[in-house]
């Protein structure tokens, strides 16, 4: 069952560390650097597009300007995903790299 969050704020920290707080009331700082390859995340390396993330003003969700986002959900429950995320990240790589 997929749970409905919404992300109600979000802060870059260094490190491609995010704080995000979300509609229920939890708070959790997660790490991105592990999943930050491909097309669409790698570019989030740039620490200065990093910083721009934001909340999507209708669907609530953490997203940055070049198109990359994550649902509330997976942030929420990032323990959940974590694992899996730095699987398919490292296939990304692989996958760039031939």
């Amino acid at each position: 069952m997929h749970e409905l969050y919404r992300a109600t704020s979000v802060i870059a920290l260094d490190g491609y560390r995010l704080t995000v707080t979300f509609d229920d009331g939890l708070t959790r700082t997660v790490d991105l650097e592990p999943v930050l390859a491909g097309e669409l995340y790698g570019p989030l390396r740039d620490p200065a597009l990093f910083d721009q993330v934001t909340i999507d003003p209708e669907a609530h969700t953490v997203v940055w300007p070049n198109g990359a986002d994550f649902d509330p959900e997976t942030l929420h429950n990032w323990p959940r995903y974590e694992a899996a995320l730095i699987e398919r990240a490292r296939q990304w790589q692989s996958a760039t790299a031939t």
